[in-house]
């Protein structure tokens, strides 16, 4: 189903001077109501020529925009390659790949696996390689971070029919925790990048990630993004049995269930008001519900900070990354303050100014806000890949 035509949002627009290098590498971030597109020039990988993002955009007609916009600036002709982000690789893609009809049948058959991201992707793979036929394009998976996870972290307790079919625990944000371990090993070095890391990615979408040698070991979000934590509008874990009592109490569908538990819950259904952290902290000294839904994110963070430093068998580096995670630290404080006994200490200075370091200099475990950039990413891979072919 193709949505309405796309109303342009310039979110944090930065054209910076013409560069010397030309512009190679496009990079496409769709989500279910958003497209982010960065265009990248081989010197620079880190800041791109331009960003944007399409609001509320069908895959089609955000395509066709976004090539009228590129046409304008007269920058079309420059583009070597589109890099993707997908959110689903499946139990097939482990790595960036160049897209082909092959790919795109296996995304069209696990298009179950994520049905609110996937077939606007797939769309929006189409539509480009349709206007841009000789233009490389690369698909990036959200999930290939996680997809060497231990099996034991993998595993879903269900029946082994479900196994055998592909439903087990796959993870999400697996762009922005590779960018995240790639700025911590150029921030602080080697050595702290192969220790035992958990990264925070907190904002309307939250999940966290145990990650030692640079593997992912375990993560909060399980076979879909609506598992872990809770979130904006998302529950996190749940108990299951409640699907059950409400089909019984309020006669609520599998359709129904699943739109609350995406679109009604988190921090939207305790507060009734708002999924914006901002708007809660703001609320939160007269409003009960506000507090609540605060103190219920900052507790059950917390507790999956405790849980993942048992996979890792201790702590050295806590990243903060996300909305959240890089720009509240009222949220960092109060997550902090949980976890002493971990060796965790922030200083409060240093977290106010949001400070790339924010934990006390003598502090056991050394905690960190470092801004994610999953567009950024998705421009490094695609180059990667195609520097490799």
């Amino acid at each position: 189903m193709r949505l309405a035509c796309p109303r342009l949002i310039v979110a944090a627009m930065t054209e910076a001077p013409p560069p010397r290098a030309t512009p190679r590498v496009l990079a496409l971030n769709a989500g279910s109501s958003s497209i982010k597109f960065a265009l990248y020039g081989t010197d620079d990988p880190r800041r791109p020529q331009l960003a944007e993002t399409l609001e509320h955009a069908g895959a089609a007609s955000a395509a066709d925009l976004l090539i009228e916009r590129l046409e304008r600036r007269e920058l079309l002709g420059s583009i070597d390659a589109i890099g993707h982000r997908v959110v689903h690789g499946g139990t097939r893609y482990s790595a960036p790949a160049l897209i082909d009809d092959e790919l795109i049948r296996e995304l069209r058959r696990i298009g179950e696996y994520s049905p609110e991201h996937l077939p606007l992707e797939i769309e929006l793979i189409e539509r480009m390689r349709e206007r841009l036929p000789r233009v490389r394009q690369v698909a990036c998976f959200d999930t290939a971070f996680h997809h060497d996870m231990p099996r034991v972290a993998q595993l879903l307790p269900l029946p082994r029919r479900l196994d055998a079919k592909g439903v087990r625990r796959f993870g999400f944000h697996g762009l922005s925790y590779a960018f995240l371990m790639e700025e911590l090993e150029r921030l602080a070095g080697p050595a702290v990048a192969r220790g035992r890391t958990i990264l925070a990615h907190l904002g309307n979408g939250s999940s966290l990630a145990a990650v030692r040698d640079g593997r992912s070991l375990d993560t909060t979000m399980a076979f879909t993004p609506a598992a872990g934590v809770p979130m904006g509008t998302r529950t996190g874990d749940i108990d299951p049995g409640l699907a059950w009592f409400l089909a019984r109490t309020e006669n609520m569908n599998a359709e129904q269930f699943h739109h609350m538990v995406n679109r009604e819950a988190g921090m939207l259904g305790v507060s009734e008001t708002s999924s914006d952290m901002r708007e809660l902290l703001a609320r939160e000294p007269t409003d009960v519900r506000a507090a609540e839904a605060i103190g219920i994110y900052c507790y059950q963070i917390a507790k999956a900070i405790g849980a993942l430093t048992v996979v890792l068998g201790g702590l050295d580096t806590l990243v903060f990354s996300g909305g959240i995670g890089e720009r509240a630290p009222q949220i960092r404080s109060r997550i902090g303050e949980r976890l002493g006994f971990l060796g965790v200490t922030i200083e409060p200075c240093a977290n106010d100014a949001n400070a790339q370091v924010i934990s006390t200099p003598n502090g056991a475990v050394s905690v960190r806000a470092i801004p994610t950039d999953e567009q950024a990413m998705i421009a490094r891979a695609t180059l990667r890949l195609l520097q490799e072919a």
